[in-house]
């Protein structure tokens, strides 16, 4: 290699054919002057352009979303509430369907009518037991004690009475 293309530093070019170091230098008596190239810098932010867009489109269909999945959830909400409310009403109408089976047997139907009018076949005695705790127990001892009091205190008794009963009834 020759001299004039030797690099004079590792890792430069070389000069080439026909160009040497004194064809690059500018000709002596006119002032050199540096060639300045003006780069503006720019501001580095913390979100580039490209995340600002990807941000951008994700909320948009994050709130394009939102509403149909609100409407979704709420749907599947009422959905199951029928559905249990349905499951109910299955075993009530099954619990109804077995009881008017029973009131096709005549042994039920006269059952049900001894307990609840106390009658009785032709050639039965009948006997009620009364349980003196029960708070429809009428006659016995206390009916003796009542004759003997004034009608004015029949008719304040009728009244407590009456205001009892409501005090229950709005309890239930």
């Amino acid at each position: 290699m020759s001299a004039s293309r030797r690099p004079s530093r590792p890792g430069a070019r070389s000069t080439g054919p026909g160009r040497t170091r004194a064809g690059r230098r500018p000709a002596s008596g006119v002032p050199v002057r540096p060639k300045v190239k003006r780069v503006r810098a720019r501001a580095q932010s913390r979100l580039s352009r490209r995340a600002a867009v990807i941000a951008l489109v994700l909320s948009a269909l994050a709130l394009a979303y939102a509403y149909p999945l609100r409407t979704y959830v709420e749907q599947r909400i009422e959905i199951n509430r029928l559905e249990a409310e349905q499951s109910e009403q299955r075993e009530r109408l099954a619990e109804l369907e077995a009881e008017r089976i029973k009131w096709d047997d005549p042994e039920y139907v006269k059952a049900q009518i001894r307990s609840s009018l106390l009658l009785v076949e032709p050639g039965e005695n009948l006997v009620i037991v009364q349980d003196e705790e029960d708070p429809r127990h009428t006659g016995g001892d206390d009916a003796e004690a009542d004759a003997d009091r004034p009608w004015y205190d029949d008719l304040v008794a009728t009244f407590e009475d009456a205001d009892q009963l409501d005090q229950e009834e709005s309890e239930d």
